[in-house]
């Protein structure tokens, strides 16, 4: 069993049952429904589960199958539906101009498979489609309020700036923000956030 699978296995959600702050806002701003959207590395569905009720089309992959019978429960909860598909992100082929979203809160990988998994996103977004990703920056790991203690697994700002350089940047930040999403992420913290618009 893999770590990610054990930790999703507990009853509560370790990361709450609420999105991502960064994501609900830009999520309001942009008022896009109807759209196909893909959440990966989504672990218990928190993000999936808002998505859809804001009336996308929702589809969440993660590596722990613990995480999507949550994502799913989460999802009948609150009166919508997410599709749940078991994914290896060192094993996606990823589609061409396939979704008119990609969302990634929080997924942290080692340098090879971040720059696959960032290539991949780009080319998979359909044009005038978006990625929106928040995730803890380089400089996290003195902050101990969350994420991978490992340097390797945390983002640099130019990994987005350089992948997505041909893409409308609608927001970019680092810095530092409060979170508070359930028993792992919790206080002051210094992320990443970027919202990107594929070019028509």
């Amino acid at each position: 069993m893999n770590q990610w699978n054990e930790r999703f296995s507990q009853e509560q959600y370790v990361y709450g049952t609420e999105p991502n702050e960064f994501l609900a806002g830009v999520q309001h701003k942009l008022k896009l429904s109807g759209e196909e959207v893909l959440a990966i590395a989504e672990g218990e569905g928190r993000n999936a589960a808002f998505l859809a009720e804001q009336g996308m089309n929702v589809t969440a992959w993660d590596y722990a199958e613990s995480g999507l019978v949550k994502t799913d429960k989460l999802a009948k909860t609150k009166g919508v539906s997410v599709k749940t598909k078991l994914i290896d992100l060192n094993d996606v082929d990823w589609k061409q101009e396939n979704w008119d979203e990609i969302v990634c809160i929080f997924g942290h990988f080692p340098e090879e498979l971040r720059t696959k998994t960032l290539q991949g996103v780009k080319e998979a977004v359909k044009p005038g489609g978006y990625f929106i990703t928040e995730v803890y920056s380089h400089y996290q790991l003195p902050y101990k309020s969350g994420g991978p203690q490992d340097l390797g697994m945390l983002y640099k700002p130019d990994e987005f700036l350089d992948t997505f350089s041909d893409w409308h940047i609608i927001h970019f930040f680092m810095g530092e923000v409060v979170r508070n999403e359930g028993e792992f992420h919790n206080g002051l913290s210094h992320v990443i956030q970027f919202a990107g618009r594929k070019p028509l």
